[in-house]
Parts: C-alpha cells; sequence; structure tokens
C-alpha cells in the first residue's frame, strides 16, 4: 500500500511540475521579440544557424521525437504545403532532440525536402521555451514560431496542432503579407 502513495505522490508532483513548465516557457518569448539565436547542425551535417534565414519567413517547429504519429503527421503536412510557404518566401525548419542520423531516417522516410536539426543537448528548444525536460529523459514540445524576415517572433503558435499547423502558418501568412507592414523587410 506504501509504493501506491509514492507512485500518487510521484505523479502528482510530476504532473505539477510539467504544468509550470508549460505555464513559465509561454511567458517567456513573445510576439515582437528577437527569436533567440541558434546554431545546430541538420540530417545533412550542414550548420544552420538564425541569421541564415534573414530576409525570408522562417517556419521554426519543435517536435517531440522523429517517425512517431503526431511528429510524422505534422513534419509531413509541411512537406506537402512546402511550395504554398516557399510562395511567402518562407522556410522550414524543424527541431527535435534526436540526433542527425535518426533525422536523416527520418526525412528519407518520408521525403522531407527541408531541414531538420539536431538539438542534442536540448539547448534551443530551452531557449525556445519548447523544453519538457523529466531528468534523463528531454523531449522537445509541439510549439512553433513564425519568424518575420527581420528575425522577430511574428507569431507563436503553443502546443501547435501537428496536421494543421501548416495551415495555420499559411493563413497567418496570408494575413501579414496584405498588411503591407512585412513586405518591405524582404530587402533590408
Amino acid at each position: 500500500m506504501e509504493w501506491l502513495f509514492v507512485i500518487s505522490v510521484l505523479t502528482i508532483a510530476g504532473l505539477a511540475g510539467w504544468f509550470f513548465a508549460a505555464v513559465h516557457g509561454r511567458k517567456s518569448l513573445k510576439p515582437g521579440q528577437a527569436a533567440p539565436d541558434f546554431k545546430l547542425i541538420d540530417q545533412h551535417g550542414k550548420t544552420h544557424c538564425l541569421e541564415d534565414f534573414k530576409g525570408k519567413w522562417l517556419a521554426l517547429y519543435f517536435y517531440p521525437k522523429d517517425d512517431t504519429p503526431g511528429c510524422t503527421r505534422q513534419a509531413c503536412a509541411f512537406r506537402d504545403n512546402l511550395e504554398k510557404l516557399k510562395a511567402f518566401d518562407a522556410e522550414v525548419v524543424g527541431v527535435s532532440v534526436d540526433t542527425a542520423s535518426s533525422h536523416e531516417r527520418f526525412a528519407g522516410k518520408f521525403g522531407l525536402g527541408f531541414p531538420l536539426l539536431a538539438d542534442t543537448t536540448a539547448e534551443m528548444a530551452a531557449r525556445y521555451c519548447s523544453l519538457l525536460n523529466f531528468g534523463v529523459v528531454k523531449f522537445a514540445k509541439r510549439n512553433t514560431f513564425l519568424i518575420d524576415p527581420l528575425g522577430r517572433i511574428a507569431r507563436i503558435y503553443w502546443s501547435a496542432r501537428a496536421a494543421h499547423n501548416a495551415d495555420e502558418i499559411i493563413s497567418d501568412l496570408t494575413y501579414l503579407e496584405t498588411k503591407h507592414a512585412y513586405k518591405s523587410m524582404r530587402s533590408f
């Protein structure tokens, strides 16, 4: 009976910690702020940093694990909408704490034509308030950041909906581009 009590207490403590981390993380980044810089390798061993995407829109999405149902739906939705996104001069980059070799297998299996960054230290996910840290096990939260051509956060999709995230971004890009406020940013 004591073990049941211990398990209950640990479960409640874990859920409370997860809730605190989720709420706290959402308060740290806001639209209009400069996006945190990064420098990571992709599935091909190529290094990418935020500066590489200046002058373009960037859909930077964090996802928990390669080749899992929700993550596959999200990645394939971005793949299927890549041409629509490129029409807005937007790039797509996925990030998880998986290795570059895991990303290579995942991208190859599903024909993903965009970089998947290997955040094996989970530092980038933490800077983007997108880290679930369970001590020895870490995952990226399913959050997406739409970064404008000047490197500022334009939109944040907390707990992004895997199958609909790409469509939401296309809708927001349509709105933002028609406001004219962002059109002049491409030539800086």
